[in-house]
């Protein structure tokens, strides 16, 4: 993990956090409780591979004491902010620390391949169990700028690590009508979630990853969505309607729309929400399509 500076804090200053995600934000806010004020860049209403380095980020990330990274390269951005602020104090954190990370090429990339991440795929909060490394991660940058209120992070790690051991018992029986699922996504958002639960993704909107779709390559998934009889068609809030919709009205399958962050829909807004919301829409579209 890499760590800038160290913060010397009294037990009753507030921590300033600032992340990259709602969903690094909705962790880090359970762990730290009233002990931390929490602000974000991005949540699940925008993608957060492209966003646009304003000054009043870079004002925001100049009062805080703590950044939190998604790291794999998703948050590039994350870096022009923060040299922005003139911060020298701050404290980063890169969450991606100890993740079992998947699609990782293992050549050499470039423009050519679309958006491919050369360190891997940065979507690893889509695996409920590396929320737990992503909220380990937090704990132990929270307590490293603010040792005095050590004990009350660890108890909001405890707290945090003993729901989510609850909520994955749940998702983990919701999630059993949906093994062997094959779907359709708009962008190569899923791996860790399909991990997680045992859906399969068979093919994507995007001909390469941060690629508009083609006519040929539209046809392609028609083709495709007949022969297997694919019934779920699932997209990211912030993509367009249009392609999916094409593909939809030729095939009979149902578009279904699959936040991939918090806040991405309404009932999203906590990273326990996120799932709940996730396996709710895919069993009600998967019944109804049988």
């Amino acid at each position: 993990m890499l760590m800038l500076g160290f913060i010397a804090r009294s037990a009753l200053a507030e921590l300033k956090v600032v992340a990259s995600t709602s969903d690094l934000a909705s962790i880090a806010k359970y762990i730290g409780g009233d002990k931390i004020s929490v602000k974000y860049i991005v949540d699940g209403r925008s993608d957060a591979h492209f966003v646009e380095v304003l000054p009043n980020y870079m004002v925001m990330v100049s009062r805080a004491d703590v950044y939190l990274k998604v790291g794999l390269g998703l948050d590039f951005w994350a870096q022009l902010i923060i040299d922005g602020s003139r911060n020298s104090k701050i404290q980063i954190v890169d969450c991606s620390q100890g993740i079992e990370v998947l699609g990782k090429p293992s050549g050499q990339v470039n423009a050519s391949m679309g958006d491919v991440h050369a360190e891997g795929n940065p979507h690893y909060q889509l695996d409920p169990a590396d929320g737990l490394i992503m909220a380990r991660n937090i704990e132990a940058g929270l307590v490293e700028a603010d040792p005095a209120n050590t004990a009350a992070y660890e108890a909001g790690l405890k707290s945090f690590e003993d729901q989510l051991n609850s909520k994955l018992a749940q998702w983990q029986k919701e999630a059993e009508p949906l093994k062997g699922l094959q779907i359709i996504t708009f962008h190569e958002s899923w791996p860790y979630f399909s991990r997680a639960f045992g859906i399969e993704i068979v093919g994507f909107i995007e001909p390469k990853p941060g690629i508009e779709p083609t006519a040929s390559h539209t046809a392609e998934i028609i083709d495709m969505i007949k022969i297997r009889g694919i019934k779920i068609i699932g997209k990211e809030p912030y993509f367009s309607n249009k392609a999916p919709n094409v593909i939809a009205r030729e095939t009979g399958a149902r578009v279904v729309d699959l936040p991939q962050m918090v806040g991405g829909s309404p009932g999203t807004d906590t990273y326990f929400a996120l799932f709940d919301t996730l396996l709710a829409r895919l069993n009600a579209a998967a019944g109804s399509n049988p």
